[in-house]
C-alpha cells in the first residue's frame, strides 16, 4: 500500500500543495484528478522523489528507498522516447535502468508488441513509428519489468477508442496482478471505468477522497433519466424538478433539488402502467468535477 502523509511543497514563495494525504490500496486503481495546475503532476513527482517536499511518502509502511524505485512504473504526461534508437534498445534500456536484464526485456518484448497491437518490429526506429505506437511502446517500457506501483500520467492521450479499450485491458490485467495504480486522466468517463478509488485536487488541496460509487452516491441520487412524451416545458414543472434536458439517445434528463422527489415523479410519470426507461442515479464524476474544481478551498 502507498501512504501519503501530511504532503506539502512549494517552489519558492509559491506553494503548490497543502497537507495532501491519501492512501492507494494493493491491487486498486485510484484516480487522481484535478484542473491543470491543481498539483497532481507535483504530487507524481514527490512520489518518485524528483522533487524535495515536506511530508511522509510511504509503502508498505516503509519509507520508499532506491530497492523500491526499481519496483516502478511511470508512464509520464509528455513522452520521452529517443527517437534514433530501434523499439528493442529503447525499452531495453528503460527496462534495465529498473534491474530488468536487457536479454530479458528483448525476449518478452515480441509478446508486449502483440498484446497492444503494436505496429511495427522491435528493429524499427522509433521515428518510424506513429504517436500512438510510439505511446504504447512507452507503456510497454513502463510495465515491462512487472511493477508493484504504477503511476499513469494521461495515458490514453491521443489514442482511438479502438487503443484506449488496448490499453485499459492491461491496466486492468496489472491490477488483476496486484499492482497498486495510480491513474490520472482529464476524461472522468475513463476515471469512471478503472478507477475503485479518487482523489480529486483542487488548488493544491485534496477536495474529495474515497471510493467512486461512495463520493457519487454522497451528491444524492438527483439525476433521472426517463423515457417520455411529456415535453420539457412540462417536464420542468414537475416537483422538485430543476431542469430537464433532451438527450441524443431519445430519453430525457431530469435535475432533482432533492433524491426524495423520485418516486412523486415516478408516479407522476407512469400513472401505474409500464415506463420504458426510469433511471435515478447520482451526479457523474464529471458532473461532480465541475461543481468541486470551480470551488476554493481555504
Amino acid at each position: 500500500m502507498l501512504t501519503i502523509d501530511h504532503l506539502n511543497k512549494s517552489f519558492g514563495a509559491n506553494q503548490v500543495l497543502f497537507d495532501v494525504s491519501f492512501s492507494v490500496q494493493n491491487g486498486r486503481i485510484l484516480g487522481l484528478v484535478g484542473k491543470n495546475g491543481a498539483g497532481k503532476s507535483t504530487i507524481f513527482h514527490s512520489i518518485l522523489n524528483f522533487v524535495d517536499y515536506t511530508g511522509t511518502i510511504s509503502i508498505d509502511g516503509k519509507k520508499l528507498n532506491a530497492k523500491d524505485y526499481d519496483q516502478v512504473g511511470y508512464l509520464p504526461e509528455e513522452r520521452s522516447l529517443m527517437p534514433k534508437l530501434t523499439v528493442a534498445d529503447q525499452v531495453s534500456f528503460l527496462a534495465s535502468l529498473k534491474g530488468m536484464s536487457a536479454k530479458k526485456a528483448k525476449a518478452e518484448l515480441p509478446d508486449w508488441l502483440s498484446r497492444l497491437g503494436v505496429k511495427g518490429l522491435p528493429t524499427d526506429k522509433i521515428k518510424s513509428m506513429s504517436k500512438g505506437n510510439q505511446q504504447k511502446v512507452q507503456m510497454i517500457a513502463t510495465l515491462i519489468h512487472q511493477p508493484k506501483l504504477i503511476i499513469l500520467d494521461e495515458p490514453f492521450s491521443g489514442l482511438d477508442p479502438v487503443n484506449v479499450d488496448l490499453m485499459k485491458q492491461l491496466i486492468l490485467e496489472e491490477k488483476r496482478n496486484g499492482a497498486t495504480i495510480i491513474f490520472s486522466d482529464h476524461d472522468m468517463r475513463n476515471v469512471e471505468e478503472l478507477c475503485d478509488d479518487v482523489v480529486m485536487i483542487n488548488d493544491g488541496r485534496v477536495v474529495l477522497n474515497g471510493p467512486v460509487n461512495e463520493i457519487k452516491n454522497s451528491f444524492g441520487l438527483t439525476r433521472i433519466f426517463v423515457r417520455t412524451d411529456k415535453s420539457l416545458s412540462d417536464l420542468r414543472e414537475l416537483p422538485g424538478v430543476t431542469d430537464a434536458i433532451a438527450q441524443n439517445n431519445g430519453s430525457k434528463l431530469l435535475i432533482l433539488e432533492d433524491e426524495k422527489y423520485g418516486k412523486a415523479i415516478f408516479d407522476e410519470l407512469s400513472a401505474g402502467q409500464y415506463i420504458q426507461t426510469f433511471d435515478q442515479e447520482p451526479p457523474t464524476l464529471d458532473e461532480i468535477f465541475r461543481m468541486k474544481a470551480g470551488a476554493r478551498h481555504a
